[in-house]
Parts: C-alpha cells; sequence; structure tokens
C-alpha cells in the first residue's frame, strides 16, 4: 500500500470520530496537505506534512505510516509523528484557556427559585 485516502487516513489516525467528519474538514478546508488544501480523495503518502485543525486545535504532523483501519489509540499514534512547534503551541493555548475567565451562561427562562434566592443574597436582601 503506497497510497491512502485522506479521510480513511485521517479517521484511522483518530483526528476525527467517524469518516464522514474528516471528509467535511477537507471539503471545508481544514486539513492541507504540503500547504495545499485537500480534498478527502487526496492521496496521503509517508513523508506528507499535513495541517490539520480540529476540536482539539492545530495539529502540524508527518506521516509515518499508512493504515486505512481504525485501530486503538496508542497504535494511532503511531502513524504520525506531530512537530516540536505544534506540541508546544496547542500547550501554550490549553495555558491561557486555563487562565482566562469561566463565565456561566445565562439560563433562559423564568428565574427558579435558587437563582431568585442568589439574586437575593447578590443584593444583600438576605
Amino acid at each position: 500500500m503506497n497510497t491512502v485516502r485522506m479521510d480513511k487516513w485521517l479517521w484511522a489516525a483518530r483526528f476525527f470520530k467517524t469518516r464522514a467528519q474528516a471528509a467535511k474538514a477537507c471539503d471545508i478546508g481544514r486539513i492541507r496537505s504540503n500547504e495545499i488544501e485537500s480534498k478527502p480523495a487526496r492521496d496521503v503518502r509517508i513523508g506528507d506534512m499535513l495541517r490539520i485543525r480540529n476540536e482539539g486545535g492545530e495539529f502540524h504532523v508527518e506521516v509515518l505510516q499508512l493504515s486505512e483501519m481504525r485501530g486503538p489509540a496508542a497504535v494511532a499514534q503511531t502513524l504520525y509523528r506531530e512537530t516540536e512547534a505544534s506540541r508546544e503551541a496547542r500547550a501554550k493555548l490549553a495555558e491561557e484557556r486555563k487562565t482566562m475567565p469561566h463565565f456561566e451562561t445565562a439560563r433562559a427562562g423564568k428565574p427558579t427559585k435558587r437563582d431568585r434566592r442568589e439574586l437575593d443574597r447578590l443584593r444583600r436582601r438576605v
């Protein structure tokens, strides 16, 4: 096996949960192979450099092995090698997210009894 479809490889390497999600990511331009936008049917070869953007962040990886089958995570991690710069950038972003203040989303609808009591406490009505 010299080549594998892009969507199959991304799914096998566990960057996406389904092949359909991998194909959609290719279609909307979140996958680049050797700095060229990829389509789902594009062939992946050993040695290709991929830039993958998903909910986990942006990954810059080098393809080490090819696979069409999805296996355990330990096996999937042997399919690629992430660059040091990519790993450091993702760690930095994760650290920034931790330090940012977290705001609770506004509740929809009428306040509950608990909400009213919290508001009273804030307004010092006790």
